[in-house]
């Protein structure tokens, strides 16, 4: 062979190794230009806490501080989370700066949830899971594995459940298919795998403006908000974030037991035994869940007064950025391993976990009920499917939770691993990986470009003080 065959085989070679190298290096590197690039765009604002003026032992007393209460006025990041969070961003209970707009939303908010008894919780998440899980069960063959998305998966079950909690009525499957089509365009967005669709957007709050003048609202609305802000209240607070975090939720947990078979089988077996340790363990496993995997990133606050810190001080106007993930995984060597287990050996207070806040500083309104309905849900799937995935799990979740469920029969109570298709999921989402971080990076880059272009904050804000 001459020498320049030899040199087109060498370099034929090494651009198939680096072809076949790509899952390996280019999503991470991809990841990385993303982030530099966001900071570009917003600039280098923020304090992050912990970090290197607040520690992680500050790090619960900052938070908790009455002058870390600000919330949207005066962060350039707030006109990207604005931008996301849309409809209504300016009524959205976690964007309302603190007074009694927010008093108001927060207060109708809790009474909402509060309304039902545990007992109707578990009827009715066993309900709308059962619905959805038997939608799924129409679909098998045979008893084969099934490939889902969890968090596709899991949106009709908590867009039905939350319908049904603001409108004490069961939710109709056109009216879900909307809820679920908007909330999956919210997170998508969010993780910069798909533009906004407002058209999405728009449909529903219309469909919400009608039940409103309709009054098919039962339990009342804040008085402080006029109608078309009742509805943005409604769509932000129930069927964006409330179907969108419990979703993630249930993906995480639903992924963390596929992963992990004999614990898994362990869950099953407590579940359909008498007693409550199947449940114990399976609160452990959810805890655990949302510990290593916690649903919020970074959270941001703006202090409205002078923070004390040692012999210095945080300045009024500071963005404090709480990084949940740093936070949860500080405190010891191994506290970004997940195990479960380490609920028995340690005090929850000598944990870094705080996956609902802080009570002091805007806690999450359903912390009460959300591990609660978790479990549910998830014995729900665990009676009915063997899980399984070799797909990989981060916080961020932008593969949507890959798994194959293979109904469990009778016969059978524990179906043989998938393993061939086992290898191609893990193989599919490596590749799935490099073409997503390129969306990211590119859909990315332009939401936060345009976010920084129309200022839908600052000119809210702005606004104001004109009418002033």
């Amino acid at each position: 062979m001459s020498a320049a065959a030899w040199s087109w085989c060498g370099a034929a070679l090494l651009l198939a190794v680096v072809a076949a190298s790509l899952p390996y290096w280019l999503p991470d590197l991809v990841v990385a230009l993303r982030v530099r690039i966001f900071a570009l765009v917003n600039g280098d604002e923020g304090i992050p806490v912990p970090g290197k003026l607040v520690g992680t032992d500050d790090f619960k007393r900052i938070y908790a501080d009455p002058a870390a209460n600000g919330r949207s006025r005066g962060a350039a990041l707030s006109d990207l989370f604005w931008y996301w969070l849309a409809p209504g961003p300016q009524v959205h209970q976690e964007h309302l700066e603190p007074g009694p707009r927010y008093d108001d939303v927060a207060r109708t908010t809790r009474r909402t949830i509060a309304r039902l008894r545990k007992d109707e919780w578990d009827e009715l998440v066993t309900r709308c899971a059962a619905q959805q899980l038997g939608r799924l069960g129409a679909a098998d063959r045979a008893g084969k594995a099934r490939r889902v998305r969890l968090r596709d998966a899991m949106m009709p079950v908590w867009a039905s459940i939350y319908y049904e909690v603001v409108f004490d009525e069961p939710c109709p499957p056109h009216v879900r298919d909307m809820i679920v089509a908007n909330a999956d365009d919210v997170v998508s967005a969010l993780k910069c795998t798909r533009l906004r669709h407002m058209s999405r957007r728009d449909r529903l709050t219309r469909y919400l403006r009608g039940k409103i003048a309709s009054g098919a609202v039962p339990h009342g609305l804040p008085a402080t908000l006029t109608e078309q802000e009742q509805a943005f209240y409604l769509q932000g607070t129930y069927f964006n974030t409330a179907v969108v975090q419990m979703s993630e939720a249930m993906a995480h947990l639903l992924l963390a037991i596929a992963a992990r078979p004999g614990l898994q089988q362990q869950l099953r077996d407590g579940l359909t035994g008498e007693g409550t340790q199947g449940a114990a363990q399976l609160d452990r496993v959810i805890d655990e869940t949302l510990r290593v995997y916690p649903l919020f990133g970074v959270a941001h606050r703006i202090t409205t007064a002078d923070i004390a810190l040692g012999e210095a001080a945080i300045p009024s106007g500071s963005v404090l950025l709480f990084n949940y993930p740093a936070y949860h995984h500080s405190g010891s060597p191994d506290a970004a391993e997940f195990d479960p287990d380490r609920w028995l050996r340690e005090h929850p207070e000598h944990l870094h976990h705080i996956p609902f806040g802080i009570s002091a500083n805007r806690p999450c309104p359903a912390r009460g009920i959300a591990p609660l309905t978790m479990r549910v849900a998830a014995a729900e799937v665990l009676r009915r499917y063997a899980l399984t995935t070799s797909a990989g799990h981060t916080r961020s979740l932008p593969n949507r939770g890959p798994c194959l469920l293979t109904p469990i029969d009778a016969q059978r109570p524990v179906p043989r691993r998938p393993t061939a298709r086992l290898a191609m999921l893990r193989l599919r989402d490596r590749w799935e990986d490099v073409w997503r971080s390129l969306v990211q990076l590119v859909l990315g880059t332009y939401m936060v470009w345009d976010a920084r272009r129309l200022q839908l904050c600052r000119s809210y804000f702005a606004a104001q003080e004109a009418e002033q």
